[in-house]
């Protein structure tokens, strides 16, 4: 039972609590009236508060004096990635029912759907290379390649603004957050 001790395993649990919201909420009809919009919604706004989450562990760290949190970067980045995933493919087959055509045209006519694709195309070299393995090979040039996380938190804003068609509240907090951690 030592792993209950564990800060990693509290921290795993409370970052799969979403999907498992999701779950709960499929389950007992509570997705309301348009179901493949909540979840698609639902799963891009954590894939954005991970991102955000995971960008803010450096000020934390800095603030607060406490250098462990370093130790969660990795694992908050990796569920943003996770969720920006689970997000692309609730577009793809719920929303789209892998209509490539479809999907094709709606890059070049919805720009919101480019600047998402963008995004999670950013975080895929992260969550390639956030392995100890990658980090040795890759030496300084990691460093480099994490730096993309601060174009695909921009992008991943302006998806989610360009998104909302009427209240703008959201993505402009969304977006002051991230200007803060810029």
């Amino acid at each position: 039972m030592a792993f209950l001790r564990n800060p990693k395993f509290w921290l795993f649990l409370l970052c799969l609590y979403p999907l498992a919201r999701l779950g709960y909420l499929g389950l007992t009809d509570g997705l309301g009236v348009n179901p493949i919009e909540f979840i698609t919604r639902s799963l891009g706004t954590w894939t954005l508060t991970g991102l955000l989450l995971t960008l803010a562990v450096t000020p934390a760290r800095r603030l607060t004096g406490y250098s462990n949190l370093i130790r969660y970067r990795r694992m908050l980045g990796l569920f943003a990635f996770f969720y920006g995933v689970l997000h692309l493919l609730s577009y793809l087959w719920l929303d789209q029912f892998f209509d490539w055509s479809a999907i094709v045209k709606d890059l070049w006519q919805r720009p919101f759907i480019t600047f998402g694709m963008a995004a999670l195309l950013l975080l895929l070299p992260l969550a390639l290379t956030s392995t100890q393995a990658a980090m040795r090979r890759l030496g300084r040039n990691w460093r480099r390649v994490h730096w993309l996380i601060y174009p695909a938190a921009i992008a991943g804003v302006l998806h989610y603004g360009w998104l909302v068609k009427k209240d703008l509240t959201q993505p402009l907090i969304y977006g002051g957050i991230l200007t803060v951690l810029l």
